[in-house]
């Protein structure tokens, strides 16, 4: 009798897991895995948050309507910090938890971390912010997608403005030694250098990220008798240099790149920030969805949005609808409808070319006034 009872006992739990089990893999299968990747913490988190707010923006409305084929849409959210370490660990987290597809990283070092993993199981990855010419350019990701045009684009506007509208012949040019800054910076110096000589290079430099004092470059800086310094990197770099610049009566122009425009910059290096510049995605703000989509963080988190918040909004916009027209999630067909299907986005109408980059998205010239980015040239 026992022995008939346990028998009976263990085909029952056994039916129980083999339901369970079915169950569960029918609902992964009636889900579309978004992955978001980027700096959700430290110094570079103002630029990673932004992402994942639009992100939920963006999720929420499709959820609302019954999702993609009807299938919800959910978040895979995950904290790279923008370094490269924790891009490759992030990227093998989302593989191990099913991810379909990818909207980050943020910054150029952690994604190109995370692009050769995803690349192997034919994971799309979609960067609101990640610049550096290579992640297109090189053909190494097919891959990979961006809504933010790359660093020769920035570091060519950045040079041309300190040229022709500054009128400044001198220029000394830093970098942060990752893969993002020292890529743009050196494209500023190979513009300086073929500008016919209406420009010169006068130092040329790599800072060491994260140090407390930058006096011994801005002695530098000084000495060069640089008019003008060409920045390439991120705001907790920026913002040092400018202040110990600007507390030595140095008034050098201080032209940098989407890297420091961010508000976080202005609120550290306070009144020192006036009058930087800094290259930026292009203001869309009068564009309708643009409009709607800020409105919409504004009601939803009582703040404005951050940093590539728009960038982040229209590829989250452009990978779920590559899904949706593509009907599946399958690589080909999703890499296949992103070069093909034109999205309304908040950037504009967006599609992508063979390499990934997004047609029609380029770069503005924005300075401090008063305390605020104003845009003052294109």
């Amino acid at each position: 009798m026992k022995k008939k009872i346990g028998k009976n006992l263990i085909i029952a739990m056994s039916l129980i897991f083999f339901a369970c089990c079915t169950f569960g893999t029918s609902f992964a299968q009636d889900v579309i895995k978004l992955g978001v990747a980027g700096a959700h913490s430290g110094d570079l988190a103002s630029y990673g948050l932004p992402s994942v707010k639009a992100a939920e923006l963006v999720v929420n409305d499709i959820n609302a309507m019954g999702g993609i084929n009807g299938k919800k849409v959910v978040l895979l959210i995950e904290d790279d910090a923008c370094k490269p370490e924790l891009g490759s660990n992030v990227a093998t987290k989302l593989l191990s938890a099913g991810v379909d597809i990818v909207m980050g990283h943020i910054c150029s070092g952690a994604t190109k971390a995370a692009l050769a993993i995803y690349k192997e199981e034919n994971i799309i990855c979609m960067s609101p912010s990640a610049t550096n010419p290579p992640l297109t350019q090189s053909g190494d990701y097919p891959n990979f997608y961006r809504t933010i045009a790359s660093d020769d684009a920035q570091a060519r506007l950045e040079v041309d403005y300190a040229l022709d509208v500054l009128k400044v012949k001198k220029i000394a040019v830093l970098h942060d030694k990752g893969d993002y800054g020292k890529g743009l910076a050196e494209f500023a110096k190979q513009f300086i250098e073929n500008s016919g000589g209406k420009g010169q290079v006068v130092l040329y430099e790599g800072v060491t990220p994260g140090a407390v004092d930058y006096s011994a470059v801005v002695q530098k800086i000084k000495r060069s008798k640089a008019e003008a310094v060409i920045f390439g990197g991120y705001h907790p770099e920026a913002s040092k240099i400018v202040m110990q610049m600007r507390k030595k009566r140095m008034n050098t122009y201080f032209i940098s790149d989407d890297g420091v425009k961010d508000d976080t910059f202005i609120k550290v290096a306070g009144k020192y920030a006036e009058g930087v510049y800094a290259t930026g995605p292009m203001d869309t703000s009068n564009n309708p969805l643009a409009i709607a989509a800020t409105e919409k963080h504004q009601k939803t988190y009582g703040a404005d949005p951050g940093a590539f918040f728009l960038n982040a909004y229209a590829a989250t916009q452009a990978l779920l609808n590559a899904v949706d027209k593509a009907g599946s999630t399958e690589y080909q067909a999703v890499s296949n409808a992103l070069k093909t299907e034109w999205v309304e986005t908040p950037l504009g109408r967006i599609k992508f070319d063979d390499k990934g980059d997004a047609i029609g998205i380029g770069f503005a010239m924005y300075q401090v006034k008063d305390g605020v980015y104003v845009e003052v040239s294109k």
